[in-house]
């Protein structure tokens, strides 16, 4: 009687222990971080802020209360019915700038996980990364940027960072979702290329790296969207398994996986060889960045934005037959007649939009006007529709038989 009693308190205790060790508070996360992560990743505790001051959550890194917030934005909703390479009404198994940017964060964790940074942060970037993209893909970028040239230009990465800063309205005592500093780099940097119309915090720091996180989702994006743009080239009859014989890395994966099986079918075929590719892809990725890593002698995450060179990379050989694959996508499915007409048609009726909102302002949705610059404000509101949306809209303002 007295050891099942001394037993029972004993199983007491041991309860007791494990419910306060699975009660994770922000300052134990923080602690945590900094004795898992790597001296080179971003530690929450180290984050320069945000541009409101807000008290931290109790039970919620700054990290992840940025990755609810971005899920939380009718920004990222839209997603669901933005073009990534086919408009939403081609079929429902082509992706979306929405299943674009969960695949993107999937791969971008994974890396992050290995490489011992900080997941939620890399989360948080990937989860945004798109939120500037216009309807209909980068064709109407090229418009609006072409519109917009007096004023700024446009870029969906600064779109992106105005779309979290200014256009999302969430908070009773400020605009924005008043995201993290480093999650707001991200958005703006994940990308090397010059950007115009980019924020003065941003500008004076351009010159450096970004840190790691960011940069494993700028390369988690390149291998999703090629990938995944040459798995729906194929489902749409594109690219035809004759033109695949061009591709250096498909053959490579193919020839491996009709060693392993015989008789394929088809469509499982394609998936093997997408999800191979990825993995290729990824594992190169990490080994390369891991010499990198060594090579530069890595030792904060100081040393990685003040690094002359990138460290997440593919080697040498394999980054070769990436640039292969990328100029195949680019002959062979961007450019394909299919793909042009339905940009071209974008641009035409995006340019007809634009230029009927600028000659009768009154035309707008009234929310739409949050500022004194008309022409950024039609910007803003042209880039945030969805597909549909602007597909609609072109019809009630042209189609005299459609309801206004």
């Amino acid at each position: 009687m007295k050891k099942t009693k001394k037993a029972h308190g004993n199983f007491k205790l041991e309860k007791s222990a494990r419910q306060d060790f699975c009660s994770l508070t922000r300052e134990e996360i923080e602690r945590r971080e900094g004795f898992f992560l790597s001296p080179y990743a971003m530690k929450s505790k180290d984050s320069l802020g945000r541009k409101h001051p807000e008290k931290e959550h109790p039970y919620r890194s700054v990290y992840q209360r940025d990755r609810d917030r971005i899920i939380h934005s009718a920004a990222f909703r839209r997603l669901e019915y933005k073009t990534q390479v086919f408009v939403y009404h081609e079929g429902d198994y082509y992706r979306t700038r929405l299943t674009h940017t969960l695949e993107v964060t999937q791969i971008a964790r994974t890396i992050s996980k290995i490489l011992c940074l900080n997941e939620d942060l890399t989360e948080a970037i990937a989860l945004a990364h798109d939120l500037g993209h216009t309807p209909f893909g980068h064709a109407v970028e090229a418009v609006l940027n072409e519109l917009m040239e007096e004023e700024g230009g446009f870029n969906h990465n600064t779109q992106g960072l105005r779309v979290v800063d200014f256009l999302e309205e969430r908070y009773p005592t400020f605009k924005g979702l008043n995201l993290s500093w480093e999650t707001r780099e991200g958005i703006v940097k994940h990308s090397t290329t010059h950007l115009k119309n980019c924020p003065d915090d941003f500008i004076s720091g351009w010159k450096k790296q970004p840190i790691l996180e960011t940069q494993v989702m700028d390369v988690a994006d390149e291998i999703a969207y090629d990938d995944h743009d040459l798995d729906d080239g194929i489902k749409s009859g594109m690219i035809t398994e004759e033109d695949l014989k061009k591709v250096t890395l498909w053959n490579i994966i193919h020839k491996q996986l009709k060693k392993e099986y015989s008789n394929l079918d088809k469509e499982l075929c394609v998936y093997l060889i997408i999800r191979n590719l990825i993995n290729l892809q990824v594992t190169n990725l990490i080994d390369t960045t891991l010499e990198n890593i060594k090579k530069f002698s890595l030792k904060s995450f100081e040393d990685v934005i003040n690094c002359k060179e990138r460290i997440v990379t593919f080697d040498e050989e394999l980054a070769a037959l990436r640039r292969e694959l990328r100029a195949f996508l680019f002959k062979h499915l961007y450019c394909h007649w299919r793909v042009l007409r339905m940009t071209d048609k974008a641009k035409r009726f995006i340019r007809a939009l634009f230029q009927i909102y600028f000659d009768n302002p009154e035309l707008l949705p009234p929310n739409v006007m949050k500022g004194s610059n008309i022409k950024r404000n039609i910007c803003d509101y042209i880039a945030g529709m969805t597909d549909r949306y602007a597909l609609e809209e072109y019809k009630r303002l042209f189609d005299p038989y459609e309801k206004v």
